[in-house]
């Protein structure tokens, strides 16, 4: 094993003390210029590495934040980070990317992980771990939540109005003549429950609740064909379909063309989220658009503002109230949607 250059290897090599080795890893003006050519030559030929944690931990903090993403299969966790590394970047900051891959089991050891790491922060987006155990660790260290709704206190959130954005798709298909329309769920997932309670208020509001059916689903390609399967199974098909992600989208599409049914022409799709994966030519999916990488953003400043202004203190007590932001959606038409032909 190869032995770590040391601050004491640099200043044998250079013939300088320790103390002014420090001083010029430390970018301090105390330094005269002749000095720090001198020290930063010898480091580069030693090979020398700052020891960040070390000097972090010094002044009580790490500069490290800890995101805990639900899936890397979904784009949608991606673009999120997208944002997040964009203002980390900006600020100095590095972060630890960890995923629970859609267990909550597996969440709640990344998060333990990070405590362990001593992160400043931590950003969880489509957590699935119960809220009460999500304020026991914003209590421990500042959080913030993204795209999933919790009445708290302690953890902040970042979300886009998902019953607003269900609201958008069925009125859109409604528009465009269809009244059969079925929501295909997106089960346990982070945003699903007012996406599907959005679908079924908007169905009911525009007098089409005898036709409100909902299809026990999750948040992937594979759940989306199971859903459309059970559905070909059936005695008719809906006209329409509203998946609660662009993943579902995307496995009902395929297995519709698998059964030898066009889209939009037999029957038309509307995604949710507005991944890269929908805009994509061959696939050109109708969709609803979370803004994520601005959402991946303020997620990020948020989370700054609770840390405070760098002395180390935390201010994610529970006596102070969280902030929550809510960002509006957006539908994004493309070629999975048409008017209804026929009756």
């Amino acid at each position: 094993m190869v032995r770590r250059v040391t601050l004491e290897d640099v200043a044998a090599e250079t013939g300088v003390s320790r103390a002014l080795v420090s001083l010029v890893m430390r970018d301090s003006p105390r330094v005269s210029v002749a000095s720090r050519r001198l020290v930063l030559d010898a480091a580069t030929r030693l090979g020398y590495r700052p020891n960040l944690m070390a000097r972090n931990l010094a002044s009580r903090r790490t500069m490290t934040i800890g995101l805990l993403l639900n899936d890397l299969h979904n784009p949608w966790f991606a673009e999120i980070a997208d944002g997040i590394f964009a203002e980390a970047d900006a600020k100095g900051y590095r972060i630890i990317l960890g995923s629970g891959r859609r267990s909550a089991a597996r969440e709640d050891e990344m998060l333990e992980s990070f405590l362990s790491f001593r992160v400043d922060g931590v950003i969880v987006a489509g957590c699935r771990l119960p809220p009460r155990r999500i304020e026991q660790v914003g209590g421990e260290v500042p959080l913030v939540s993204v795209g999933r709704a919790l009445r708290s206190t302690v953890v902040a959130t970042v979300n886009s109005d998902d019953r607003l954005g269900a609201r958008l798709a069925v009125q859109h298909l409604v528009d465009l003549g269809h009244r059969n329309i079925v929501h295909i769920d997106g089960g346990r997932g982070a945003g699903a429950s007012p996406r599907r309670a959005g679908y079924l208020a908007a169905m009911n509001e525009l007098g089409l609740a005898r036709f409100a059916r909902v299809m026990p689903a999750d948040f992937t390609e594979q759940a989306g064909a199971a859903a459309v399967a059970k559905l070909l199974a059936g005695a008719t098909m809906p006209t329409a379909l509203f998946t609660s992600n662009d993943l579902l989208a995307i496995g009902a599409l395929d297995r519709l063309e698998q059964a030898g049914l066009a889209v939009p022409d037999d029957v038309s799709i509307v995604g949710y989220d507005n991944t890269s994966l929908a805009a994509l030519h061959h696939i050109s999916l109708t969709t609803v658009d979370q803004p994520r990488e601005q959402m991946g953003q303020v997620a990020f400043t948020t989370l700054m503002g609770k840390l405070g202004d760098g002395s180390g203190a935390h201010a994610g007590s529970a006596d102070e109230r969280a902030a929550h932001h809510v960002m509006s959606p957006v539908l994004i038409e493309r070629r999975t949607t048409r008017r209804l032909v026929g009756p």
